[in-house]
């Protein structure tokens, strides 16, 4: 059973920073292209970031700058290094595979507020 689960949200400040981990499992991590997506109260699904198998990155315009993918493929393991956090990064962050048409895991809530 494919299995994915976010940590590492919280209440941050205005112009922080905070790490966000995806522990993965049930399926071949290494050769998954993974993203992570968030939701914004009120709002759809926005997707953010995209890295491959590979390592090749790509992020929404909105992170592009201020977020980082990273990927640790001997671990199973997603992370995303948020940088200079705004208020409207304000939402429930998920981690997807390719392929998923919605995420599977429960998500971290990550709060920017002063």
């Amino acid at each position: 059973e494919v299995q994915l689960v976010e940590s590492g949200g919280g209440l941050v400040q205005p112009g922080g920073s905070l790490r966000l981990s995806c522990a993965t499992s049930g399926f071949t991590f290494s050769t998954s292209g993974m993203n992570w997506v968030r939701q914004a109260p009120g709002k759809g699904l926005e997707w953010v970031s995209y890295i491959s198998s590979g390592g090749t990155r790509s992020y929404a315009d909105s992170v592009k700058g201020r977020f980082t993918i990273s990927r640790d493929n001997a671990k199973n393991m997603l992370y995303l290094q948020m940088n200079n956090l705004k208020p409207e990064d304000t939402a429930v962050y998920y981690c997807t595979k390719s392929g998923d048409s919605r995420p599977r895991g429960q998500g971290t809530q990550v709060t920017v507020s002063s």
